[in-house]
């Protein structure tokens, strides 16, 4: 017995009607065979077709050696005729996926003979697994080539040549197969051994864009959108940068020069607020010049200006210098510095006191406090 895949016989059958042969209730729902059918069963990296048979939900489609088994919530009576319905949208993204995967694979293996080694439809894009590094210069021609193939609306071809046409035959294979084997060309750019759905022709494919290349083990992993995943992307692209050009005042083709332009203008502040922030904490450390063991408080001091002002004081001061930053209602960060003596006594004893953490070492001691100013201030810090 062997159920017949129509889905070779037309890639864009969405609805069809079969015999159920065989019913029985498996580990995740009912398992259904058909004498044919349309689902596509997981397979060469594409996952298996959803959708209804007689209204009951098909989850999964898989292979069971030369039968499909689709597994349905509910379970069907042997012998009775039913009619199939895919989930059309998400076969037909996988078809634009795949027929895109092999595009790029196949001009990557003719440029550079590298071979893909890993393929993945995930929910937002392709991943794509190549044994060898593509510079980064190249991929703007490759992408470039791919939408070309599918500008030019080509025919998919598949076919199952007989032993002795396949070995007259060059494809595009990760291994050694046995016969027979199924070939899927897309005339010049692509023949290679695969088991999957794709569309008719190239056109179907719509657009193909490469999002990433990151280096992956001894070669690169890519990741790819087309179709409507592209539409959508390029939406959504398209919106973010339209509120990127209204920010910067920047025609929306002009929003990188833009925002380089503006990052350079807060690096030159950045170094303004630096140098004028270090003679502000300069100023505040001289009020205390000379007068010895010292208190201070400020607010929303990152944590490196308030070791600074603490540093500062400590050097002028003569004693030990207390610098708090914070609010009552979040809590007080703060550092404690001495020039001479070991103040991590007088740390532990502060966090102890006004229910904080901290540590450090000999001069120098920082933490958090959970108490308000007025808490602070009644403890006898110095004793």
């Amino acid at each position: 017995m062997k159920t017949v895949a129509l889905y070779y016989e037309d890639c864009h059958k969405k609805e069809f009607t079969a015999q159920v042969l065989f019913c029985t209730q498996g580990k995740n729902g009912y398992e259904v065979i058909l004498d044919q059918t349309a689902f596509y069963p997981e397979g060469g990296g594409q996952p298996g077709d959803t959708g209804v048979l007689n209204h009951i939900r098909v989850t999964d489609t898989r292979h069971k050696e030369d039968l499909i088994v689709h597994i349905c919530e509910k379970p069907l009576q042997v012998g009775s005729t039913v009619t199939g319905k895919i989930d059309w949208d998400r076969r037909f993204d996988f078809m634009q996926q795949h027929t895109a995967e092999h595009i790029l694979s196949g001009l990557i293996h003719k440029q550079f003979g590298y071979h893909n080694v890993g393929f993945h439809m995930g929910a937002d894009c392709v991943t794509m697994d190549f044994d060898g590094e593509i510079p980064k210069a190249a991929l703007q021609e490759l992408e470039t080539q791919a939408n070309q193939a599918v500008f030019a609306n080509l025919p998919v071809l598949c076919s199952v040549p007989d032993p002795d046409a396949l070995q007259e035959i060059s494809y595009r294979t990760k291994r050694p197969l046995p016969w027979p084997v199924r070939l899927v060309e897309v005339p010049g750019y692509d023949r290679c051994a695969c088991c999957g759905i794709h569309v008719g022709y190239t056109g179907e494919v719509g657009l193909i864009k490469i999002l990433s290349v990151v280096k992956f083990h001894q070669g690169i992993r890519m990741e790819m959108v087309c179709g409507n995943k592209a539409l959508a992307m390029m939406q959504k692209v398209y919106q973010q940068n339209m509120l990127v050009s209204q920010a910067f005042s920047a025609k929306i083709l002009e929003t990188g020069i833009a925002a380089q332009k503006m990052n350079e203008q807060l690096a030159q502040q950045k170094f303004q607020i630096t140098g004028l922030s270090r003679r502000l904490l300069g100023y505040i450390a001289s009020s205390y010049e000379g007068k010895g063991d010292c208190v201070h408080f400020e607010t929303d001091l990152p944590t490196a200006t308030l070791r600074e002002l603490a540093d500062k004081i400590a050097t002028v001061c003569g004693g030990t210098a207390v610098v708090f930053s914070g609010s009552d209602e979040l809590g007080y960060s703060f550092c404690i510095v001495d020039k001479e003596k070991d103040v991590s006594a007088l740390g532990a004893r502060l966090t102890q006191l006004c229910r904080g953490r901290g540590g450090g070492k000999k001069g120098f001691f920082q933490g958090s406090l959970q108490s308000t100013k007025a808490e602070i201030e009644n403890v006898s810090i110095f004793v």
